[in-house]
């Protein structure tokens, strides 16, 4: 009985989530249209960044990862921002149009904690970020190599801190530093904790590369790095043979799938971890209109963007218009920081 009514749950949960995206397909092309600033970088499709087993998306919820959230996990420490190494990764091809909005909002709340991992020097970026900026060697390519050098680079330099937490974002992210604090301060350093949301709704499926030409397959939950993910330090220190140095595009190219399938990978199936899905981590890839207003300052992560010539971003009141706030991050940052002195020039706020 209690199977049929989750099934039953389910299906309605998915008949209303598919009428809620219907309908903002249908607004798509005349807001894109509008919003032109938003559609760069932003056409691809999930299934390009991730390539698994058809099996791995649509579809009703069939399979829920192994995971469990024991008591063990949980701590009554007390976690500061200082705690937690924040990695932001971009290219120079974002500095201004992605990374000053970044800089411009939450980071500024967590400037000290952060730093812009990218493949080109910046003078303005530079200047704004001091020695956290670290410039590359990777390529600007949007390619597995190059994703999974930039990714290395940002392993490293938290093992090479001090900080107990690693957390990774992308440049259409927006955090919440307080909520951050909130969600790891659950949590204990010492224990292996891989937090974040995944993609798909099932584990993902590869090949991995063996001597001899030979595969096998394997299968795994990955937390999407367009959401943003955490590591602590002690289940990160466990992923060094695969993850250090040059050692982190070697596993990649043994399943062939980006930076994030590979922290997955490398977690679940090496280390013998597993993910902890969050549901207050978000990406460009799902609907972020169906997050209630009233809850969008208790979320890790926001993000935004046009997927399949819509306009994908969060449903926000004032104090700013979508055309002078098309990412509406400006509008949520003078919510969650009213006395920011760009916020309070804001007309009629």
């Amino acid at each position: 009985m209690g199977r049929r009514l989750i099934h039953g749950l389910s299906g309605a949960t998915v008949f209303l989530v598919s009428v809620a995206l219907l309908s903002v397909r249908h607004r798509g092309a005349r807001e894109t249209a509008r919003y032109p600033g938003l559609r760069e970088g932003m056409s691809q499709k999930p299934e390009q960044w991730s390539k698994a087993s058809p099996e791995g998306r649509g579809g009703r919820r069939q399979e829920d990862p192994q995971v469990h959230q024991p008591e063990e996990y949980r701590t009554e420490g007390s976690l500061t921002l200082e705690d937690i190494f924040i990695a932001v990764k971009t290219t120079k091809r974002f500095h201004q149009s992605r990374m000053e909005l970044l800089l411009d909002t939450w980071i500024s709340r967590a400037r000290e904690q952060t730093y812009v991992f990218t493949d080109e020097e910046d003078d303005a970026l530079k200047r704004r970020m001091g020695d956290h900026a670290i410039f590359t060697n990777c390529s600007a390519e949007h390619s597995h190599p190059a994703l999974s050098c930039k990714m290395a680079a940002e392993f490293d330099a938290f093992l090479a801190s001090t900080q107990s937490w690693f957390c990774h974002l992308d440049d259409d992210n927006y955090l919440n530093p307080q909520a951050l604090l909130k969600l790891l301060s659950a949590y204990s350093a010492m224990w292996d904790v891989y937090l974040g949301k995944p993609s798909l709704n099932r584990p993902i499926r590869a090949s991995e590369m063996l001597p001899n030409n030979q595969t096998k397959p394997v299968r795994f939950w990955f937390a999407t790095g367009g959401a943003g993910f955490c590591i602590s330090r002690k289940l990160a220190s466990k992923m060094v043979p695969w993850a250090s140095g040059r050692n982190f595009v070697s596993t990649s190219e043994l399943i062939r799938l980006p930076d994030d399938c590979t922290v997955g990978y490398i977690i679940e199936c090496k280390v013998g971890g597993h993910l902890l899905p969050n549901e207050l981590f978000h990406s460009h890839l799902e609907n972020l209109q169906l997050i209630p207003p009233s809850q969008l300052t208790q979320q890790v992560t926001l993000s935004y963007g046009v997927f399949e010539n819509k306009l994908n971003v969060i449903e926000l009141s004032g104090p700013f218009s979508p055309q002078k706030d098309p990412s509406r991050f400006r509008s949520l940052h003078c919510h969650l920081y009213p006395d920011t002195s760009w916020c309070l020039q804001a007309a009629g706020w």
